[in-house]
């Protein structure tokens, strides 16, 4: 459900923790009776004032920047107040004790509280009144989450393009073509008596032709995008001593598994987020695949099947010092046949081959070989895994994009594609040409969110931050 969105709201806006400054933030209408109460002086409108929190008593809380941005030019496009003072826990809970109880003081000009129905914020509010007044649009609110959550420089970078506006304006570009579309459609089927063919001489085919070409573009810069903030999981799978936890600490760069001869001493699913080019992978490294009478590695197996079948992508690790032992094979046909009935064919498979600088004249015929010890073969690895996931370069205009929004823009695809059927059927499907572009321009319109549920919406910002 959504927040109460005419209650005046105040929460703490930065981290929980000690640190030099913290930020109390107030949202709300006619903040002037709740400024005098704490800080004791009127604001100059966007200039920060160097002055004293006052308790209820006059006495000084804190000494720090107080800063009023009045409606409509501020985040939340009302007036805020916003309280800077040392970052110390206590210190910011006084401030923020002392916002509420000054609120529901009565205000000696009006004989009314000074700013009544003051609450503490939900998390998201804060954005999510700057979206509902106009301030930014649904995918500019999504990126500012995006952005304080970023694990790459490349995602903080593409979603500072999104926070700007670049994928809005890219949907809304979309959106016009297809207004005028449904105009000319609609003007035919409004006048079919005129002898104007509204769609031929608007030359309809051309501009849905390059309707589709943008969109293409979009959808393109927009899975590049998803998968800068999404990442994909990748796992580490294969025989026990075969080189996964190895593996793990090379691609890794630090010694995050145990490394050991002994086989079985990965028992657990050991997980770390790396990046390459700026694209996160989170990689987890598993127990040996292998029928055992120990209690707890029956246990890790089980998980690291767990794993396996959550993959996106997984490396099966062959050892080459054991290749040719047909025993060792035979479990690794095993472990093969049991991938390919346990994981959809979408989820790819990559052929690993370790410990080539214990093996040099066994180089594998097929997949990638690579010594974790010598880091030959990890660097074509990490350009290997790239392509697995779907990246094609860094461009410079990818922003930062979310799932549902990939999931729009093929809705949108889709319903354009059927477009272009009927239009091919010029009068005979003028009806159904003009609900699919009706149905293509709602789907656009739920990335930015012109139109969208109120349960989206609630679901989108009920992941943001107190205080953002």
């Amino acid at each position: 459900m959504l927040a109460r969105t005419t209650d005046p709201i105040v929460a703490v806006a930065t981290a929980s923790g000690r640190g030099a400054v913290g930020i109390v933030r107030v949202s709300g209408a006619r903040m002037a009776p709740l400024i005098e109460a704490v800080c004791a002086k009127n604001l100059k409108p966007r200039e920060a004032t160097y002055l004293p929190f006052r308790d209820a008593g006059g006495a000084a809380i804190d000494h720090g920047l107080a800063i009023h941005f009045p409606a409509p030019h501020s985040f939340t496009g009302e007036d805020v107040l916003e309280l800077q003072a040392h970052g110390g826990p206590v210190v910011l809970q006084l401030l923020l004790a002392r916002c509420l109880e000054a609120a529901a003081e009565t205000d000696p000009a009006t004989g009314r509280p000074r700013l009544a129905g003051l609450r503490v914020a939900e998390p998201g509010e804060f954005s999510q009144r700057a979206f509902l007044n106009g301030k930014i649009d649904l995918a500019q609110a999504e990126a500012i989450a995006d952005l304080i959550d970023a694990s790459t420089e490349a995602a903080a970078r593409s979603a500072g393009r999104s926070l700007s506006g670049a994928f809005s304006q890219e949907i809304h570009t979309l959106r016009d073509a297809l207004i005028r579309l449904r105009m000319l459609v609609e003007a035919t089927l409004d006048f079919p008596e005129e002898e104007v063919d509204f769609l031929q001489k608007a030359d309809a085919q051309g501009q849905l032709a390059s309707l589709q070409v943008q969109l293409g573009a979009v959808q393109q810069r927009a899975r590049q995008g998803a998968l800068l903030r999404e990442g994909i999981k990748v796992v580490i799978a294969g025989q026990p001593n075969a080189g996964k936890s190895s593996l793990l600490n090379a691609l890794a760069g630090a010694e995050l598994a145990i490394v050991s001869p002994i086989p079985g001493t990965t028992r657990d699913v050991v997980s770390q987020t790396i990046q390459i080019h700026g694209v996160p992978l989170h990689v987890a490294d598993t127990a040996g695949l292998r029928d055992s009478a120990d209690e707890v590695e029956q246990i890790g197996v089980a998980r690291a099947w767990g794993q396996i079948e959550g993959a996106d992508a997984v490396l099966f690790l062959h050892d080459l010092t054991r290749a040719e032992r047909p025993e060792y094979a035979d479990a690794d046909a095993e472990i093969m046949r049991l991938l390919s009935e346990k994981l959809p064919e979408s989820v790819p498979v990559l052929d690993v081959w370790s410990k080539q600088d214990a093996a040099p004249s066994a180089a594998p015929h097929t997949g990638i070989g690579l010594s974790a010890r010598t880091g030959f073969g990890i660097e074509t690895l990490r350009r290997r895994l790239l392509e697995v996931a779907g990246w094609q370069a860094v461009p410079e205009g990818v922003y930062l994009a979310r799932a549902r929004h990939v999931q729009a823009l093929s809705r949108v695809e889709e319903h354009v594609a059927v477009a272009a059927e009927h239009l091919a059927a010029r009068a005979q499907a003028l009806d159904l040409l003009a609900e699919e572009l009706r149905l293509a321009q709602n789907a656009l319109n739920e990335i930015t969110g012109e139109f969208g549920a109120d349960d989206l919406l609630g679901v989108i910002f009920s992941r943001f931050c107190i205080g953002k």
